[in-house]
Formats: C-alpha cells, structure tokens, sequence
C-alpha cells in the first residue's frame, strides 16, 4: 500500500513494478463494478477476481482505495453493497493462491478500515512524500530532456531553491509551462529565466 500527498509518483510506482517484473499490470477499477440491478455488484466483483486469478502471474493495481471502499468500517456511510463488496475482496486477497502482486495507492489512509492494514493483505504501507532537492532536480531533467530542451547553461541550483514543497506533477507543469511560453514567444531553448517564470 503506497500512501502520500498527490501528484508524487505513487501511480508510476505501480507501472514500474509490472514493468521491471515484466508482468502484466491491470488497474483494477472497483467503481465499475458497482451496478444498480440486486446481486450484480457482487457477480462482477466474483468474475473481475476470477479474471485476476485466472490472469497470474500478474499486478493489480488499485487507485486511490480509500474512494473505492469510502464508508466500510468508519462512521457506517457504506452502503449494503459497498459491504459486501468489501468483504468479498477482504476475503480474497488472503486466501488467493495465484502469484497476484496487489499495489494500492491512498491519500488518506485514516479513511481505510482497519482490516485492510493488517498482515496477509497488505503486508507494507510506504509513505510517498514530496521531493528533496536532489530528486527535484533529477525530475526537472527528466522532463527538459524528453521534451529536447535540456541544456547546461540551465541554473538547476535557483530552480531547487525556488520549487521547494512542488511535486513531481507540479514539476512537469513548470517544464510544460515554460516551453509553451518559450513557443508562443518564437525561441526554441528555454533557459532558467524561463523556467523561473513558470515556476512563480
């Protein structure tokens, strides 16, 4: 289970596990299952867990759970089939026998129930937090560089300075930003300037 502030890579982690693994990644969207004739909720939740299990070795990936499951096991908000959703899925995850690798991502993690938190459903929580200056900075190339417009002359020192407290996703903006701009006023390199307007 993979929780922290928005926008901080927490999704790209499950891609990157399925792809270093090189298995086959399946995002699993719970709120398609919902249904509103009686009992198909749970067949569809019965026949996507079969298709996981039949589909191993595999990753499943689960985004933003809490949404999902919002109301089981807190102040009693769920509905009936929110529940037996939930008890379904609470059911299968430990008792699976196929090689299915489960990563969920959460944003608030006081709103899961506490039956999901303990061993032999989610056996790791890690905490996704905001960028240090370091791995800003690696971000900022990463996106200057797949977008051609990387270049020595950039000052990444002011723009660690000046990006304290942005995310990974805040930092593709700045990048996106500042080479639309660069566009609009007819150059083709950007530089620190331009970047440092983006920023502000």
């Amino acid at each position: 289970l993979l929780v922290g502030i928005p926008g901080c890579g927490k999704s790209y982690s499950a891609r990157l596990f399925a792809s270093e693994w090189e298995l086959p990644l399946f995002r699993f969207d719970i709120g398609s299952i919902y249904d509103k004739w009686m009992g198909e909720s749970e067949r569809k939740m019965r026949a996507a867990l079969t298709f996981i299990d039949n589909m191993a070795p595999c990753v499943v990936w689960i985004d933003e759970i809490e949404k999902a499951f919002a109301g089981v096991g807190g102040d009693g908000s769920g509905s009936d089939v929110t529940t037996r959703l939930f008890g379904q899925f609470l059911t299968w995850m430990p008792e699976k026998e196929s090689s299915v690798f489960i990563v969920a991502t959460d944003h608030n993690i006081s709103k899961l129930p506490p039956e999901f938190l303990r061993k032999g459903r989610f056996d790791e929580l890690f905490f996704v937090d905001l960028p240090n200056g370091e791995e800003r900075r690696k971000m900022l190339d990463i996106h200057l560089k797949k977008r051609g417009k990387w270049n020595r002359q950039i000052d990444t020192i002011s723009l660690i300075n000046e990006t304290d407290g942005f995310n990974g996703a805040d930092l593709e903006s700045v990048v996106k930003d500042a080479v639309e701009t660069a566009f609009i006023n007819g150059k083709y390199e950007i530089d620190t300037k331009d970047l440092l307007m983006a920023i502000k």
